[in-house]
């Protein structure tokens, strides 16, 4: 079977990582002194809002003022953003329209930093700070670009809190074989989307602790935009409020998380005897659910790895529901509509 672009862009994520880890961070990134700013916000759209998961745990760990709000619901509360602000941006393309009409109509913070793969889009050229992905081009949703934004994110907060940002790179440089060994896999989940589509009404629901969530709530995007199959991402105990209803056959439940997450081993319990088909990505399964493992790292590389295996899941399931992997029927790759 032939490959796709978005499956190409997949297989190219070996490479997309090396140019992010090979991109120096500006210098004026190491100037900034967090305690200056009246607040910290950090906003985005879709994948790019939720890489920010962990930055906005990080901070919110260490005191900080910190509001992570999608730049939609931003527009929708402009005076968020104070003079002394400070605005972290990110946006794969630099052009989404919510993102742009933040930058040309909203206050003006004392810094932004700007994170995008497009030096020449809006979002770079508005930056006091621009960060660069160095994704290459993406043709359809968003994979490689993701891993970066990810990698970018953890790199900038480590400068940010004055830590090392050379031992993340140093631990992502570490792990490149497994990713690309995990690129290759193409197969490790064609059995779970063989099942899921066995059922008359197939679901999937992604749960996610931590800063896992991020991967939760972007597979459960990702998975709508490449293969058409209804999903949700819910961070933690979410699931239970309501969405809890919808389990039983024919829901696949993907739970992401540390290992010993008691929400998870409790929820994965209470799947397994309602009859859904639970996988954990992780480093041990929850209950008796079946593993997807990651190696016993750190939270980034957990993430990266993690992530991978949900990619392969959206091909696997477009397929299975009689779509080509990551084609746009409606949207397109960069939403400028607001």
């Amino acid at each position: 079977m032939m490959s796709t672009p978005y499956e190409n862009d997949i297989a190219m994520q070996p490479q997309a990582v090396e140019a992010q880890l090979n991109n120096p961070l500006p210098e004026d990134l190491h100037t900034l002194q967090l305690g200056r700013y009246d607040r910290i916000i950090l906003t985005g759209m879709g994948s790019s809002d939720y890489a920010l998961i962990p930055v906005e745990r990080a901070l919110i760990a260490r005191g900080y003022p910190v509001w992570r709000v999608d730049a939609g619901r931003m527009l929708d509360m402009p005076s968020l953003v104070t003079e002394n602000s400070l605005l972290w941006a990110t946006s794969q393309s630099g052009m989404s329209g919510e993102i742009v009409a933040l930058l040309k109509k909203g206050t003006r913070p004392r810094t932004l930093i700007g994170l995008t793969n497009d030096r020449d889009s809006v979002l770079a050229q508005e930056a006091d700070i621009l960060i660069a992905l160095e994704s290459g081009d993406e043709a359809t949703v968003s994979s490689k670009s993701y891993l970066n934004t990810l990698i970018a994110c953890y790199r900038t907060l480590a400068v940010l809190l004055g830590e090392d940002e050379k031992a993340i790179c140093d631990a992502v440089r570490t792990i490149l074989p497994e990713i690309d060994r995990l690129v290759s896999d193409v197969h490790c989940v064609v059995e779970l989307a063989d099942d899921l589509f066995s059922h008359a009404r197939p679901r999937v629901a992604y749960v996610g602790t931590g800063a896992f969530a991020s991967s939760a709530l972007t597979g459960a995007l990702i998975t709508k935009e490449a293969s058409k199959v209804s999903a949700e991402g819910f961070i933690g105990g979410e699931f239970r409020h309501g969405p809890m209803e919808t389990s039983g056959k024919g829901m696949l439940a993907v739970l992401c998380g540390k290992p010993g997450d008691e929400t998870l081993e409790r929820l994965a319990t209470e799947l397994l005897a309602n009859g859904s088909r639970v996988v954990t990505i992780g480093e041990a399964a929850y209950a008796d659910s079946v593993l997807l493992a990651v190696p016993p790292v750190d939270e980034l590389c957990q993430l990266l790895c993690g992530f991978i295996y949900i990619e392969h899941l959206t091909v696997a399931f477009a397929r299975k529901n009689g779509f080509i992997p990551g084609h746009f029927l409606y949207g397109q790759k960069i939403t400028v509509a607001i």
